[in-house]
């Protein structure tokens, strides 16, 4: 039998061209992963335990120019075709594979909204941020990063459109937000509206704390509560925020009921409902949102005849849910047989 593995492919991931979206941010969400996955082999000579270490295979991976060049025939990051990257393939094999990464005495291997996330990234052009990483060892001439992807026009087009008349958040209201575990910066420089999150609180974050977020319902634009407690009460509050464009769900306790309050959010482009307990019901309710570009519902309990009438409806959306790998050609080819 071929292996078989879900893959779960996180909004972000399905924003193409066309569809206004904020870019993955490579030192917040793709470096951590990097370093807890990859640089134990893959970084440059160092001392450890009173000897010379040197990267695996020759194989840096600590560096923006690293990540671009490779060695030998190993590219791992090729900008704009994840297809083509090796990290991306390594990292996506069944663990049994001897190509694998990481090995298995090595560490654990990359979540599956992990291999999304990287994904995401490099389809976007892979935008470093102006990280450089270990420069040391360069080679001369060789292009530390690569430059920002162009913004696209509907992005501005839309930013704009939701700025207008919108004033600065209020101190007093950032504070509070803080005070309730929640992270808050703006989406873009001089911009008033909002980015959110508690991924550094994430067990504080509950009804509460969204109710907490209330004064600054006009601002916020993204709005992410993965893996926190929030409940179908929570989206009462997140109904009010007007200019929502990007709502993170996913592995959250938010039901067909919570998903129903939020029908009148006009402006949300994205929604992550992985790993919530929603059925073909909030699909429903989904499909009369005519905004929605990138729709999640991976690991939840929608039905392939509930994805396919969301298709119908919502025909230019791009929506994820559970894919299965491919038998590489190696076990193919050995099944063949």
């Amino acid at each position: 039998m071929p292996s078989k593995r879900p893959l779960f492919i996180v909004a972000a991931a399905l924003l193409t061209a066309g569809a206004a979206h904020a870019a993955v941010d490579f030192k917040k969400e793709v470096l951590p992963l990097i370093e807890n996955h990859c640089l134990k082999c893959h970084r440059a000579t160092h001392e450890e335990n009173g000897k010379t270490v040197k990267p695996k295979g020759d194989l840096r991976l600590d560096a923006a120019w690293a990540l671009l060049k490779g060695h030998k025939d190993i590219v791992p990051i090729k900008p704009k075709d994840a297809v083509g990257s090796d990290m991306v393939r390594v990292t996506s094999l069944p663990r049994d594979d001897d190509e694998a990464m990481p090995p298995k005495d090595k560490g654990e291997p990359l979540a599956p909204a992990e291999i999304a996330t990287l994904k995401a990234w490099i389809a976007e052009g892979a935008n470093f941020g102006g990280w450089e990483g270990n420069v040391e060892g360069r080679p001369a001439g060789t292009v530390g990063a690569v430059k920002p992807p162009a913004k696209e026009r509907a992005h501005d087009l839309l930013y704009a459109k939701l700025s207008e008349g919108v004033k600065e958040p209020a101190s007093e209201a950032l504070e509070r937000a803080k005070a309730a575990g929640a992270q808050a910066a703006p989406l873009a420089p001089g911009s008033p509206l909002l980015r959110v999150d508690f991924l550094t609180a994430v067990a504080r974050g509950d009804d509460a704390a969204v109710a907490a977020l209330a004064p600054l319902a006009e601002q916020i634009a993204h709005l992410d509560l993965a893996r926190t407690n929030v409940t179908d009460a929570a989206c009462q509050e997140i109904a009010r925020m007007r200019r929502l464009t990007r709502l993170d769900l996913r592995d959250t306790k938010i039901t067909d009921a919570g998903i129903a309050k939020l029908a009148a959010l006009e402006n949300l482009v994205s929604i992550n409902l992985y790993g919530a307990p929603v059925t073909d019901e909030a699909l429903a309710t989904l499909a009369k949102m005519k905004s929605l570009k990138s729709i999640c519902v991976a690991e939840t309990k929608v039905t392939e005849a509930g994805r396919k009438k969301l298709e119908a409806a919502l025909p230019e959306a791009q929506i994820a849910a559970n894919l299965e790998f491919p038998a590489t050609p190696a076990k193919a080819a050995t099944k063949k047989k």
